[in-house]
């Protein structure tokens, strides 16, 4: 049988119209993770978006779109559901990678940059950024 995990994450943009990244395991990401119990899903979304990438300060904005994709976790098939949301931050804020997550870097993009990053990243992350007009 497999199982359903809930996820939230976050499309944060800088003053700059700058998109936050993080490499993961070979990839361009975005911050996400999954809700912890008792917990909304915005209110996970910009938890998991300050303990991946150390920003302090972030002002949620509208919904984007919900992504899932499958993978097996062992032995078991599961399917992540993720809620997204555009986020505010502020490029002046320190940005600190948890390594316990396996985040090497974390990068303000500008647009004309971004296409270079989504291609090394996963399907589901570059629909939702097209999703999210960015």
């Amino acid at each position: 049988m497999q199982k359903k995990i809930i996820a939230a994450g976050g499309l944060v943009l800088n003053e700059k119209d700058e998109l936050l990244m993080i490499f993961r395991r070979g990839f361009w990401d975005l911050p996400k993770g999954k809700l912890d119990e008792g917990e909304s899903i915005p209110e996970c979304a910009v938890r998991e978006v300050q303990e991946e990438t150390g920003l302090k300060s972030i002002t949620l904005q509208e919904a984007v779109g919900i992504t899932y994709h499958e993978y097996e976790e062992r032995g078991q098939s599961i399917l992540k559901e993720t809620h997204w949301y555009k986020m505010q931050a502020s490029d002046a804020e320190e940005l600190v990678p948890q390594t316990e997550e396996d985040i090497l870097q974390i990068e303000w993009v500008a647009k004309d940059a971004i296409a270079k990053k989504l291609e090394k990243t996963y399907a589901n992350i570059v629909e939702i950024v097209s999703k999210a007009n960015i």
